[in-house]
């Protein structure tokens, strides 16, 4: 990954969630407030505007600022971890210009490593940490495979569909309770879409 890369993935990312807006509404409508989609696409526009204006070369540099505007923009639960995400992947790539596949693996387990630390989550409390985490897993192992990211695209999809059997923890969903069992957590969804926009931007790359 250099600097031209992240940017590109920034902008297939927000596509991807931009074809999803409503779907991510739909979701959280059932046991959110409903504004998944909304605040999901103004945070991660919210870094692409940043990033075309951005003149840094260090990638760790400017993960840590994608943090603060997605945060800034998404003022939710979920856009505060993911900013957590951001900045966690932002020590990892410190002083970096350019990364390989495993090195933005190894990035984004940092990443999932500061979430857990800073929010006191984990998966299996139907949060997007239970798609992110089998995400990068998959992405870790098959790192040196011409198939990783579909690897990992798929395993954050499956993550994201076992939610469906779990009780909510947290946020508004967890005043359901039980009632949250047999429902998709919208977040979980958002986390793969995000390994499905990497997908698709590797194959595109791969057909020119």
């Amino acid at each position: 990954m250099t600097m031209e890369s992240l940017k590109n993935a920034i902008g297939v990312i927000a596509e991807k969630i931009d074809e999803n807006k409503e779907y991510l509404i739909q979701l959280d409508q059932q046991n959110g407030d409903g504004d998944l989609g909304i605040s999901m696409s103004s945070g991660i526009h919210a870094v692409q505007d940043y990033l075309a204006s951005n003149g840094e070369t260090d990638l760790g540099k400017t993960l840590n600022r994608c943090g603060d505007f997605f945060n800034e923009a998404a003022p939710s639960s979920l856009g505060t971890i993911i900013a957590f995400f951001f900045k966690g992947m932002a020590k990892s790539l410190k002083g970096k210009e350019n990364c390989s596949v495993l090195e933005l693996a190894e990035s984004m387990q940092a990443g999932l490593d500061n979430v857990i630390q800073k929010a006191k989550s984990k998966p299996g409390e139907k949060t997007i940490l239970d798609s992110l985490t089998p995400g990068v897993a998959a992405l870790r192992e098959y790192a040196g495979e011409p198939d990783a990211f579909t690897r990992a695209a798929r395993a954050a999809r499956e993550g994201s569909e076992k939610t469906r059997r779990m009780k909510a923890v947290w946020g508004r969903a967890a005043y359901y309770g039980e009632n949250s069992v047999g429902i998709l957590d919208g977040g979980s969804v958002v986390g793969a879409l995000v390994f499905e926009a990497l997908d698709e931007m590797k194959r595109n790359e791969e057909e020119e």
